[in-house]
């Protein structure tokens, strides 16, 4: 079967046979076990209710009551000692029956063959028409011992409605085909859909619309795939300019130090002019070393299984140490630092929680004007750290907060500062905080400064 569509047809076809064949089997045990003893009974006192009415009105024709008696619906068969033998109502099919039984019967015995009669998987006795499937009780007859053999005739009591349930059943069976091949083909179409897009995605078309408008599983289906269209549209997006970015990102240092290897070739520059030249290609390599650097960790990052070395720590020593580290660089600036750091103890990795502080706290060092201030604060509520870290810096507009995070983003202001920055040191502090449960808010104005708020789990 190539197809969804004509494997669920097949196999709904197949289910609703073999639901049959074994509705019918457990409907058969049924009557084997429970119906038929019932019946023998049913029909064992009617036959005795024939047989004491004649006896109780000898005056009433024998033959002429059993023909009205096989008119109403019943087969009967009167045998006596000598071997004669009369059928009144309708005809049995199989009217063999052993010559003991009718012994047995003439002796006074009542014979209980439909409950006796051979049980089948694929035959319910009750519509076996044979003589065997009756039940036979002795009657009197003018000082002559009969035996009397009876059972109702279904062909003459049910064969309406075995013409009638024969065409329901059939009707059935066929409504449902029909149905089930074109409902399977309603199933099947969004599926189908499906496939069509996925060849589309593919080919690297990501703007698909399914218009699948379904509350079932299918629906669900179609929605989360519309969406994985979307997310890998913009992770698309997203390489193509993290590709674009890292290349401007190299070729300009390259380009710089390609540009001032040459000039330094010439023999008519002076000694300053070296030097100079000199430490602008010692700072564009510095610059794309520590791209380099935080490429490699980001790529670490985005493995993300395994890549966290969790340890119990003094996450506000940690943070002294890189204010420590920075002194320097806050000092030239004359800048104030307040700090409010209460010892606190986390459950984190040391290593790349340093890396948060030290972008964090040197980004608020290179964006605040002399004489500015930087302030450190650390409170525990609900077993979380909560660290923020306050500047009265150049600050962030409005429209550069929601992308400050994005990998090789930098507003403008922060282009006219400090060109040395590469728009990794924020996309890795969040990748950072995240693998650790945690989250970052930052608030801003521009010329007022820039807070940013961190929530760390202890444990």
């Amino acid at each position: 079967m190539k197809t969804l569509y004509l494997r669920i047809v097949v196999t709904t076809i197949i289910v609703m046979i073999f639901s049959s064949i074994l509705a019918f089997i457990l409907s058969n045990v049924y009557y084997q076990y429970s119906l038929k003893p019932y019946n023998d009974k049913k029909v064992t006192e009617m036959a005795q209710d024939i047989v004491t009415f004649y006896e109780q009105n000898p005056t009433v024709h024998l033959d002429e009551y059993l023909v009205n008696i096989g008119e109403l619906g019943y087969q009967i068969y009167l045998t006596d000692e000598q071997g004669h033998e009369l059928f009144y109502g309708g005809e049995f099919k199989q009217k063999n029956i052993d010559t003991s039984i009718v012994q047995n019967v003439l002796n006074g015995q009542v014979y209980h063959g439909i409950s006796k009669f051979p049980s089948k998987a694929f035959i319910t006795g009750f519509f076996d028409n044979s003589l065997i499937n009756s039940i036979g009780i002795p009657i009197e007859v003018d000082g002559d011992q009969y035996a009397l053999f009876l059972r109702p005739n279904i062909e003459l009591q049910f064969g309406e409605m075995r013409i009638f349930f024969s065409l329901l059943v059939v009707l059935i069976i066929f409504l449902s085909i029909l149905f089930v091949v074109v409902s399977t083909r309603y199933i099947v179409k969004p599926i189908s859909k499906l496939t069509d897009a996925t060849k589309e995605i593919a080919k690297g078309k990501y703007n698909i619309q399914l218009n699948v408008n379904r509350q079932d599983e299918i629906g669900k289906l179609a929605s989360h795939f519309s969406q994985m269209a979307r997310n890998l549209e913009q992770l698309e997006e997203m390489r193509q300019e993290f590709v674009s970015n890292v290349s401007h990102e190299i070729q300009s240092p390259l380009a710089s130090i390609q540009g001032f290897s040459q000039s330094l070739q010439r023999e008519n520059i002076t000694e300053n002019q070296r030097n100079h030249y000199l430490s602008i290609i010692e700072n564009e390599s510095r610059r794309m070393s520590s791209l380099s650097k935080q490429l490699l960790t980001l790529a670490s990052l985005d493995k993300e299984e395994g890549i966290l070395v969790k340890s119990t720590f003094d996450v506000s020593e940690q943070i002294k140490q890189v204010v420590s580290m920075t002194e320097w660089s806050w000092r030239e600036k004359e800048l104030a630092i307040e700090m409010d750091l209460p010892s606190t103890f986390i459950y984190a990795d040391k290593n790349f929680l340093h890396q948060v502080w030290t972008n964090l706290i040197t980004n608020s060092i290179k964006f605040t004007n002399a004489g500015g201030t930087i302030s450190l604060c650390l409170k525990t509520m609900d077993e979380q750290c909560v660290i923020a870290i306050k500047d009265t810096g150049i600050g962030i507009s409005e429209s550069d907060l929601p992308h400050i995070f994005h990998r090789f983003y930098k507003s403008d202001k922060a282009r006219s500062r400090n060109g040395s920055g590469t728009g990794l040191g924020l996309a890795i502090t969040k990748k950072v905080i995240g693998l650790h449960d945690g989250n970052i808010h930052v608030e801003s104005s521009l010329g007022k400064g820039t807070t940013f708020h961190i929530r760390l789990p202890r444990m």
